[in-house]
């Protein structure tokens, strides 16, 4: 567990070493359309993004379009994405969102998060992701790497939800960095601060961290 709760300046002062160290943090997914981002993310749940990369240029080849998955044999869809995790429910996910794009929003993804969280397998994560790397709409996305860099580093308790830690970094870090301080946490938690053998030995934030577990790691 953690020694302690890190204040709002302490964590703004962890995330700007936290940016220092991964100036150039970004999404890893390839997409080159809204709609090929909606279908990588949907894809990424509970898998790699390497993996993703490799399934989707195919699918994408295949699928353009919201109205060529839209009517997609499912087994088809599958044998694209077999290689990933969860493949056919994902497969469902992907076709039946395609159905609704077409139906309900003229074949376009909607900007607003509200939106689309009614399709089928987009999540409050997924449309957060969406709306920042397609629209730009101010978010943060709390993957598994953001969710324990912010609970490691003490700015929340360790039984708080994903919703809870999404309200509290929205809550600590200014708007006008959301996008950017949620790549940087991922990359930080991906790369850094893994989930096992975490690098704190070697980390900028060992002095502000609260998580006990660093003195076992060093």
């Amino acid at each position: 567990m953690g020694r302690g709760m890190l204040s709002k300046s302490k964590f703004l002062e962890a995330l700007d070493l936290i940016a220092a160290l991964f100036p150039d943090a970004h999404g890893e997914l390839n997409w080159d359309t809204p709609f090929h981002l909606l279908v990588a993310v949907s894809l990424s749940a509970q898998t790699t993004d390497v993996g993703v990369n490799k399934a989707t240029p195919a699918l994408f080849a295949r699928y353009p379009e919201p109205e060529d998955l839209a009517q997609a044999d499912l087994t088809e869809v599958e044998s694209y994405i077999k290689t990933i995790g969860l493949y056919k429910t994902k497969a469902k996910h992907i076709v039946a969102a395609s159905q609704m794009l077409v139906a309900r929003y003229g074949g376009e993804v909607p900007q607003d998060k509200g939106e689309l969280v009614k399709l089928p397998g987009v999540g409050v994560k997924t449309a957060n992701v969406v709306a920042a790397e397609a629209f730009g709409v101010p978010g943060i996305a709390v993957d598994t790497h953001v969710d324990r860099v912010t609970k490691r580093l003490g700015l929340v308790a360790w039984n708080k939800t994903v919703g809870d830690v999404e309200a509290k970094l929205m809550r600590t870090i200014p708007k006008n960095r959301w996008i950017k301080a949620h790549h940087q946490l991922i990359f930080f938690g991906r790369y850094h601060c893994t989930a096992k053998k975490p690098k704190c030995a070697d980390c900028p934030v060992f002095d502000i961290c609260q998580w006990d577990g660093k003195y076992e790691a060093v």
